[in-house]
């Protein structure tokens, strides 16, 4: 079948009977999936969602991920495309865009997690792809969301991506991952509740209102087109911290329009290089999508990507210690201007 916006999806299962999707060009001629051939048993997680009455918050078990594929050489790669000696989890020998649902997955029953493949290339980076290729992640990620919010059991769709060993990723391959949660996260919680305040007393969106502000303020702009802005937040709370804000109000990645999704790339694109060369070599970083909830306060929302890194200098990393852990309040070496004007003289 065809998604819109001139991208085909083709869908698949796995040996275990977990789904895989393909994502090509439409120009491209149709992909016909080649067989699982590994003949995996049937997954079972073990899951266990516990309320901590502290807080609220919601404390996800899954001791079966305790056993998950942990930094395997490249040549055994499981998210490279199948090749004799070496069946992936995706079995076709080449593919554009892949996603599958993940073998050691967060949650079982209510919720879903899925794993989701920016490129074949093993050795390559978001920060490498071609704008076509990136552009073809958002509409994988605009269809997923599509598909993860009209499900029953799940509240909350978080597309991210994590990068690097200093960030703990567990498999070097480029790919990012789809939390389907079946409950509102703490951080959007907390933003919700803001947000619902801001809109009492000043009768307008938080997000959209400290969007304007940065914008007109400019200190903290690094780069902007015609439908985003990227800035450094007031506040930030990391070493290093981008945000990327759409210049119209929408509440998930799914309602952007064609340009919209194009200039999103052509700026992405543009931070992330910034970022790599902050200190010359690849920056460790979190890339988190905010969306708007799928049911709760979903006028509330605003889509928007927050990029962090825990790197403070070129040979330190930011550790969460005691005021941090301990009383989640957040003590940063680095000037949120500063870093705004060094990320803006990169590559300029």
């Amino acid at each position: 079948m065809k998604t819109p916006r001139g991208v085909r999806r083709t869908d698949a299962l796995l040996s275990d009977g977990r789904e895989l999707i393909y994502y090509d060009p439409a120009d491209l001629p149709a992909r016909v999936p080649l067989e699982d051939t590994r003949g995996l048993p049937a997954p079972q997680p073990q899951v266990d969602l516990r309320t901590d009455p502290l807080t609220g918050d919601v404390i996800t078990y899954a001791t079966h991920r305790n056993t998950r594929t942990y930094l395997p050489p490249a040549d055994q790669c499981p998210l490279c495309a199948s090749k004799p000696g070496n069946p992936t989890e995706i079995p076709d020998h080449d593919y554009n865009v892949a996603v599958f649902e993940n073998r050691f997955p967060s949650f079982a029953g209510p919720g879903r997690t899925e794993v989701l493949c920016f490129t074949s290339d093993h050795n390559s980076s978001f920060t490498q792809l071609s704008q076509g290729q990136a552009r073809l992640v958002v509409d994988a990620w605009a269809d997923r969301n599509a598909d993860l919010s009209a499900r029953d059991d799940i509240e909350y769709v978080f597309p991210f991506e994590n990068r690097g060993r200093e960030i703990g990723v567990t498999l070097n391959h480029p790919h990012g991952q789809i939390y389907g949660y079946p409950f509102i996260p703490p951080r959007m919680r907390t933003l919700m509740a803001r947000a619902r305040e801001h809109q009492a007393v000043a009768g307008s969106n938080l997000f959209a209102d400290i969007l304007a502000a940065e914008r007109k303020e400019g200190t903290r702009v690094i780069a902007e087109n015609g439908n985003w802005t990227a800035f450094v937040p007031e506040a930030a709370r990391w070493p290093v911290e981008v945000h990327l804000y759409p210049h119209r109000q929408v509440a998930g990645i799914d309602d952007l329009s064609i340009g919209e999704r194009d200039d999103f790339a052509q700026l992405y694109l543009d931070v992330l290089g910034r970022l790599d060369g902050l200190y010359g070599e690849a920056l460790p970083y979190i890339a988190a999508w905010h969306q708007a909830p799928v049911r709760i306060d979903r006028e509330l929302g605003y889509l928007h990507l927050e990029v962090l890194s825990i790197r403070r200098a070129a040979d330190k990393i930011k550790y969460l210690a005691g005021s941090e852990s301990g009383m989640g309040a957040f003590i940063s070496d680095t000037s949120p201007e500063d870093v705004a004007e060094t990320l803006r003289k990169v590559r300029s």
